[in-house]
């Protein structure tokens, strides 16, 4: 048997398992002569991971069992919300010899006050079901670009990206099932102000509890709003980066600005080798209109051209970024080949690379070559989005698209490890990892004393390593057994 030392524990609990979930949401290999199986399969072709089982709770209390089931046995826990984190490793864990939880049975709206601007979800709750739930109020959800079908706390809690706003600063608190199975509240919940440290960034990017609800900062929708779609040529990307910049400074939008390299810009009917630009201005009515002046008025002195977009594209983006996704997922699967969401595990390739860039053109243009010099290299279909995440950083959004057979997914692979080696070289370090470049997480810490300090406060929580401790290289350094795990006390 692979990894498992103690297999009459694992099997024990697998069976209890069953029980308190019931045996139509659990796939499990707890018979003597079971072994592992495969996770998969991912959109991203990484090599799936041995699981012993995949549990489907449906509420706070059975995850509380099931943690504390499995807390003193060797394998580990990997939870996940939708399993909908493409080309990171979609539901994958990141070691193998895992129990998957998947939480999309937790899929509770619990509290929408519009007055007070927020919401408290669970991690099924997506983006739609939020959104849809918001519809005629004059508040609305930070949304990303990805599928109207992903999770809302899944992806904060990755660190992922709204159009408005990173979505980190979407959550307000957090309650948590610890390793040991107690229930906690973290951040700051409604009625209570926050005093004292806040302990919530503990569970943001680690497998220190697993989140069972959130409470998501919901914002004002603006009256009107436009979005202006420019274009310019490769050669003028320093300069129109600056130009952007400049307007994100002077709060001329308050939104993220997106600037599409021509391969990032065909989805959006742009096949003339230029970069394309969304640049979002809103607020009431005459401020809309104003700024829209303005932002022409120096765009064209910029040498930025005005595009005229495609009416239902152009439609779908002005939607988005007022907190209404499209239910269709139109634009999302015009970039996956026009896939069916359920098909795209099994039908696309596609892996993430995620740097953080300084704002500023010359940052702009050194990332671009950089990439160049990886599609040179590899011959990867690679394609780059520069996405602003406030008026210093950018978040660099790099897909590599890829044909799912054995020769161009080694192809895409490796202009992912080049991708790594190449911006780390520059300066840039990724803020999200892919299942296959955990060990990274290293990499980007400010010195080797918050790496420690993760280990003592893992040891702390988590002595016995239960829940995904490989996922973001936070295990502990204290030795461990044949199955990769510490040896349970």
């Amino acid at each position: 048997m692979t990894g498992i030392s103690d297999r009459k524990v694992l099997d024990s609990a697998l069976a209890t398992a069953v029980e308190v979930v019931g045996p139509d949401r659990a796939r499990v290999a707890w018979e003597e002569s079971a072994e592992p199986t495969a996770g998969g399969p991912n959109i991203s072709m990484f090599r799936s991971r041995r699981l012993w089982g995949t549990l489907y709770p449906s509420t706070v209390e059975e995850v509380q069992q099931l943690v504390r089931l499995f807390d003193p046995t060797p394998a580990s826990i990997h939870p996940y919300s939708t399993g909908r984190n493409w080309g990171l490793g979609s539901r994958e864990a990141a070691d193998d010899d895992a129990v998957a939880l998947c939480l999309s049975g937790l899929d509770r709206i619990r509290e929408v006050d519009v007055a007070a601007g927020y919401s408290i979800v669970e991690p099924g709750v997506t983006q739609a079901c939020l959104a849809r739930r918001l519809d005629g109020t004059d508040r609305m959800l930070n949304l990303t670009a990805s599928s109207a079908r992903t999770s809302i706390l899944g992806n904060g809690l990755d660190r992922g990206v709204g159009l408005r706003r990173p979505r980190i600063k979407d959550i307000a608190g957090l309650e948590v099932v610890l390793p040991n199975g107690d229930l906690v509240r973290v951040g700051q919940w409604p009625g209570a102000p926050l005093v004292g440290p806040n302990a919530m960034e503990l569970f943001v990017q680690s497998g220190l509890g697993v989140v069972t609800a959130g409470v998501i900062r919901l914002l004002p929708r603006p009256e009107a709003a436009r979005v202006l779609w420019l274009s310019f040529p490769p050669e003028q990307l320093s300069a129109a980066g600056n130009t952007v910049r400049r307007w994100a400074r002077q709060g001329l939008t308050r939104s993220a600005v997106r600037i599409y390299d021509p391969n990032a810009a065909t989805p959006y009917g742009q096949h003339n080798g230029r970069y394309l630009v969304h640049i979002c201005i809103d607020g009431t009515l005459d401020a809309v209109e104003a700024l829209t002046a303005t932002v022409l008025r120096e765009a064209e002195a910029a040498d930025l051209d005005l595009v005229v977009p495609d009416k239902s594209a152009a439609e779908l983006v002005e939607r988005e970024y007022t907190g209404s996704p499209d239910l269709d997922d139109t634009l999302f699967r015009a970039k996956l080949g026009g896939h069916l969401i359920e098909d795209l595990e099994e039908q696309v390739g596609l892996v993430f690379f995620l740097p953080h860039l300084p704002f500023s053109g010359e940052a702009f243009a050194r990332a671009d070559a950089t990439l160049a010099q990886v599609r040179k290299e590899t011959g990867a279909a690679c394609g780059g989005t520069f996405f602003t995440l406030d008026e210093d950083t950018v978040l660099h959004i790099i897909a590599v698209r890829f044909n799912r057979d054995d020769t161009e997914a080694n192809r895409a692979h490796r202009a992912l490890d080049l991708l790594h080696e190449l911006f780390a070289q520059a300066g840039f370090l990724p803020s999200r990892l892919d299942i296959d470049h955990t060990s990274r997480s290293q990499d980007t810490t400010p010195n080797s004393t918050a790496p420690q300090l993760m280990h003592r406060i893992r040891n702390m929580l988590d002595p016995h390593e239960t829940i995904a401790p490989g996922r973001y290289g936070q295990a502990t350094q204290a030795p461990i057994s044949e199955a990769g795990r510490r040896p349970a006390s």
